[in-house]
């Protein structure tokens, strides 16, 4: 137990002595002005001092490079910044405020402030308000500055009544004129330039103001060869031409900037760089399996070129199962042949075509996606667009053809019943029993082929004089002359014919 709480006792110590070791490192590296308190994010000054410079958080030697990035992390974190009742602070420079980087309030107060000039707060883009109180500054150009931020409402200098020294009389700032102290007036020779990969061309910058403006191009970060020439105009006119050699690709859309600055400030102007070049495919990977399957391109190429994709030797028609998907970034195109459920079918080489007014270029890959199963028989090919159709329509056609058959079918048994049991009756249309007159084969009578009736003459009770037509029986007188042998239905009696 005394052991394990010795253990913890010697724990805290070395905690301490970090602690302490830290606290020591940090002071040392900055320290806070002894007129002021510091926090993380504010400096803050309110007791008199007759300092002639910006209170600056003291730097001094850390050994370490990896030390300056925290250090300039730090500055960073302060974002307000207060001082008053310093008399001797008369001017604010721009390597006063460059390290507060992340600065947004600044207030000074009560103090002899007489110039800020006007590249002080070019470090600063966070900067939303600023507090001029009872300072007054010496009229001049140095201030113009400040009275074109009050007329446009920048950094809440709008609300405040500011105050320049003419002489020995003090003026509004808002109503000092000075004369030829403006903003220098800018302009290029094009808007946008075209040219071609390896082509050489010249753009120029005209710069003029009063007082005169210096003027240059920024090309920081330009990969093609650049050369500069200055001429000055005067009294106010600054001249600066920009020749590019060689132009490369790189450069594509690139912002040729032209700044001209005085005293009063700074404005700038751009030209668009485009550099046509032809296409050429920087990556066609092998399939990769996502939501969807995906072969991966990027193909660059301006003007934007034309991608084709084939298969076999054919190209591939986009559709719902195998269609591109792309992105365009400046002068690259992203994207993917995407697709949706493939199977071995699928396999094989893929051709990427790119192509724009300036050249063409191809690319193949091979597309695995599943193995061929082992069967004998040939594995049909994929249907064409012109054929995804005729399954449908044959199984169609042959429920046509089957259902007219059965139909046929039908029928004939119907009308093979209906002329079984209608197709016996007498087509005179008689009803009932029907007697037949009937004597030989050769018998001439007209009723000779009638006999269609159930009872036959037969069974009824009719003497040899008499015939039977229905159910009446009529007396017939025969004649020999047709007929020579009468009805009988006894069996006839054999005569021996007699020679006269």
């Amino acid at each position: 137990m005394d052991l394990w709480f010795h253990s913890i006792r010697i724990c805290w110590w070395r905690v301490l002595f970090l602690m302490s070791v830290f606290q020591d490192y940090l002071s040392s590296m900055l320290d806070c002005p002894p007129t002021c308190s510091c926090s993380q994010t504010e400096i803050y000054c309110n007791k008199s001092d007759n300092g002639r410079f910006f209170p600056l958080l003291a730097l001094q030697d850390t050994g370490s490079n990896g030390t300056s990035v925290d250090i300039a992390e730090l500055f960073k974190n302060i974002t307000s910044i207060h001082i008053e009742n310093w008399t001797g602070l008369q001017t604010l420079r721009d390597v006063d405020m460059e390290l507060y980087t992340g600065l947004q309030r600044l207030t000074i107060m009560n103090c002899n402030l007489r110039v800020i000039q006007a590249r002080a707060f070019a470090q600063n883009p966070h900067i939303r308000y600023m507090r001029l109180e009872g300072v007054v500054f010496d009229c001049g150009c140095d201030i113009r500055w400040i009275q074109l931020w009050q007329q446009r409402g920048e950094a809440g200098l709008h609300t405040q009544q500011l105050y320049c020294k003419n002489g020995a009389s003090k003026i509004r700032l808002h109503n000092m004129y000075i004369h030829n102290c403006d903003l220098p007036e800018i302009s290029v020779s094009h808007s946008s330039v075209l040219v071609m990969e390896g082509d050489n061309v010249t753009v120029s910058c005209n710069g003029s103001g009063s007082p005169l403006p210096e003027v240059d191009w920024t090309v920081s970060g330009l990969h093609s060869i650049n050369t500069h020439l200055s001429n000055v105009y005067w009294p106010n006119i600054h001249s600066i031409n920009l020749t590019l050699f060689n132009i490369s690709r790189d450069d594509n859309n690139f912002q040729l900037t032209c700044i001209a600055e005085n005293v009063v400030g700074m404005t700038n102007s751009s030209i668009q760089l485009n550099v046509q070049f032809p296409p050429v495919i920087l990556r066609l990977a092998e399939p990769e399996q996502r939501h969807d399957t995906c072969i991966e391109f990027t193909v660059r190429g301006y003007p934007h070129p034309k991608l084709r994709w084939f298969y076999m030797q054919k190209e591939i028609l986009q559709n719902d199962y195998i269609r591109t998907d792309m992105d365009f970034y400046q002068d690259y195109l992203e994207g993917c042949l995407t697709f949706q459920n493939p199977t071995h079918i699928n396999n094989g080489n893929y051709t990427l075509e790119a192509s724009n007014p300036l050249g063409t270029v191809t690319k193949t890959v091979y597309g695995h996606f599943l193995m061929a199963p082992d069967m004998d028989e040939k594995v049909p090919s994929t249907p064409s667009d012109g054929d995804s159709g005729r399954p449908d329509e044959d199984t169609f056609g042959v429920s046509i053809a089957v259902g007219l058959a059965g139909f046929a079918c039908v029928l004939l048994l119907v009308l093979f019943v209906l002329i079984n049991k209608y197709g016996r009756r007498s087509k005179f249309g008689m009803k009932g029993p029907v007697a037949v007159i009937s004597g030989e084969e050769d018998s001439a009578s007209p009723l000779h082929h009638v006999n269609h009736g159930i009872i036959t003459p037969c069974t009824l009770d009719a003497g040899p004089d008499a015939v039977v037509i229905g159910m009446t029986r009529i007396p017939v007188v025969e004649n020999p002359q047709y007929f020579r042998h009468g009805h009988n239905c006894n069996k006839p009696t054999t005569r021996k014919s007699l020679d006269p």
